[in-house]
């Protein structure tokens, strides 16, 4: 049963990602439309009825047929494209008075996967020199086939079918409960639908509210930022640990950047907080329909900016608009507010990384962006390579399920640092299904690679944790730039960090990746066992290790003074190393070893005797209470382990 449950959640996500897939790359010619209906319709900014004339056609042509090219090339490339565009004009034509984006989304996939099959059909059985006859003219033939039942059948049904759901949300409005569907819009988004909500259902209704009224509600019930900036505004002022410490730039990055996902994983942690985002929803709905709220054209991403673009001109829709985000912020701040405040636990790192580990595994894809929450944890990307590396780079992809926010800014940050090491590279971004066919380099995350293979098996992939993770950009920087291997360019790193390693050259005994900052434990067994499975994680011991290292505290404390604890091993537990190296856990608080509170917590697993020599480091360095005190007040695992260099 359980598995079922899965394949159908897989299913409907991979739905969902498909919907959104066919809009998500048109936006940019939305928010053209939308731009020039808030700039020249006769109550625009600048009214002009030359310009105005492009309104009707963008609308009934231009937008129905990018998106029909689009699922059919998501089918079947550029011919599944061309074949779409050519039945998606049957919809359009069959149903006149009503936009057909839904008629769009079902004719352009469906008349891909048709020729798709004609070409499964045939293949290998067209004689030598009558290739481009057969495709052509199969293309015109099924096409203009595809073309008249759409116009016979699908319009006229889309159309009515279309004008129900539109009658429904006039229901809505009329009877003042259309801010109930928060209650699916909120959850729903944060769990795995959030694009496809956006622009699989909202999206085309709202776009037909448009034609009628000249804005529409709709584009605002899963876009509008306010119930995430509450619930990261609250974690700014009330939350804890590596929550409060990573809620300012997730602000940033929601609020500005339009990336929301990046306070899914806050709400995870604490599920009460759907409470917030609900209620905060409800309230910007109801506040959109009580002053007359409403956009022209899909805000996407959801950022203010993008909002505030396609915010028509007249009446008060700007007051609307900006005052509804600002009262759902505020129900959403002050209802999380009060659950952080009462909640009796700690929201830790490990919660934030569970959380977004879950979160991850509910929307089917990993999350670039929150990945980042866990950045200052220790948890930098890990990154495999597949395929020969090019000679002559040319054009690096990074590569998502929709290709804007996250593959974005992952391709921003490369793009900055080829340009600061004088290079001439092309760097953009891309959905894995439409990657463009002259990329040399492609970056996904983990999860994707396999896609991302399947489109473009002659590429170079590197699969990342998540888009942040600028470690991997610098080797592949290094690579490009002076030509050594990925091998040679990890000891590069490794080199940096002298007083974390032994002779020049050999492994490092210690890494940013182990070093854990602002942690709380409930007492030493706990904070032992989580030093224990950092090195498990870290690949230095088996995880026996672990064990051993809490019966060597029932044997003496290892608490060794000056805040500082050094759990290890007992001599059983030699057979469990399986190379030398050590994790280091800041707690801030201290936890009680036996009446002593320790802050610091080294632990160690030595091969061959070289415990000793870790011992010996920690101990020169931990002997002045002020080099301690010091580790104490570092804020990330890089100062510290700088700080360790240094001393």
């Amino acid at each position: 049963m359980a598995e079922e449950r899965s394949s159908v959640k897989v299913k409907v996500q991979k739905f969902g990602n498909f919907l959104s897939s066919m809009v998500m790359p048109n936006i940019g010619a939305f928010i053209a439309w939308g731009l020039i209906t808030a700039l020249f319709i006769p109550t625009g900014f600048f009214p002009n009825e030359n310009f105005a004339s492009l309104v009707g056609p963008m609308i009934t042509y231009l937008l129905p047929l990018l998106i029909g090219y689009t699922g059919g090339k998501l089918v079947h490339d550029q011919r599944g494209g061309v074949i779409g565009a050519i039945a998606t004009m049957g919809v359009i034509v069959g149903a006149p008075d009503t936009p057909m984006f839904l008629g769009a989304m079902i004719m352009g996939p469906l008349s891909a996967w048709v020729i798709k099959q004609f070409d499964h059909l045939i293949e290998g059985k067209i004689r030598s020199g009558f290739e481009m006859l057969v495709n052509n003219f199969s293309s015109g033939i099924i096409g203009g086939a595809l073309a008249i039942f759409a116009y016979l059948g699908i319009g006229p049904a889309v159309s009515a079918l279309t004008q129900v759901l539109v009658a429904g949300v006039d229901w809505l409005l009329e009877t003042g409960l259309l801010p109930l569907t928060s209650i699916l819009i909120e959850p729903g988004k944060i769990l795995f639908l959030n694009n496809a909500i956006n622009h699989g259902i909202l999206t085309p209704l709202g776009l037909e509210q448009v034609q009628q009224a000249g804005r529409s509600v709709l584009f605002l019930l899963e876009a509008n930022p306010g119930p995430g900036l509450g619930v990261l505004l609250a974690f700014m002022f009330f939350g804890k640990g590596i929550a409060k410490q990573s809620a300012p730039g997730a602000v940033i990055i929601h609020f500005f950047g339009g990336i929301h996902e990046i306070y899914f994983p806050y709400v995870l942690m604490k599920p009460m907080l759907l409470l917030s985002v609900i209620l905060g929803g409800m309230s910007g709905v109801f506040t959109l329909v009580l002053m007359g709220g409403g956009l022209m054209a899909p805000a996407s991403p959801g950022s203010i900016f993008a909002i505030a673009a396609v915010t028509p001109p007249e009446g008060m829709a700007y007051v609307a608009n900006f005052t509804a985000i600002l009262v759902a912020a505020t129900v959403s701040f002050l209802i999380s507010a009060v659950i952080l405040k009462r909640s009796k636990d700690t929201a830790s790192d490990e919660d934030v990384e569970a959380a977004t580990k879950r979160m991850e595994e509910m929307k089917g894809k990993k999350s670039s962006v929150a990945g980042a929450l866990g950045a200052s944890a220790g948890a930098a990307g890990t990154a495999s390579t597949a395929g020969t590396f090019p000679d002559d780079v040319q054009k690096i992809v990074f590569a998502c399920d929709a290709g804007m926010g996250s593959s974005a800014m992952g391709a921003s940050l490369l793009s900055k640092k080829v340009k600061e090491a004088g290079m001439h590279i092309k760097v953009t971004n891309s959905a894995i299904s439409s990657i463009p066919a002259d990329s040399q380099i492609i970056i996904t995350q983990d999860k994707l690679t396999p896609r991302a293979k399947d489109k473009r098996p002659d590429a170079y992939h590197i699969s990342v944790d998540n888009f942040l993770s600028s470690p991997e950009y610098d080797r592949l920087i290094e690579r490009m730039k002076h030509g050594v291997t990925e091998e040679q360019s990890e000891l590069v790193d490794d080199s940096e960090a002298n007083a974390a390693t032994g002779d020049e050259g050999d492994a490092p005994l210690l890494t940013e990746d182990n070093i854990f900052i602002n942690k709380r434990f409930r007492n030493k067994e706990e904070a032992i066992r989580f030093a224990g499975d950092a090195l498990v994680k870290a690949g230095y011991v088996e995880p026996s290790y672990v064990d051993e290292m809490l019966k060597r505290e029932e044997i003496t404390t290892t608490y060794m003074g000056n805040d500082v604890a050094i759990p290890h091993g007992t001599e059983e537990a030699k057979k469990a190393v399986i190379k030398s190296g050590f994790t280091v856990v800041q707690v801030p608080d201290g936890v009680d070893f036996d009446g002593e509170k320790a802050k610091l917590i080294f632990a160690i697993a030595g091969k061959d005797g070289t415990h000793l020599e870790i011992l010996s480091g920690i101990a020169v360095i931990c002997a002045e209470q002020s080099n301690v005190d010091e580790l104490v007040a570092a804020k990330s695992s890089k100062e510290l382990l700088d700080i360790l260099n240094s001393k």
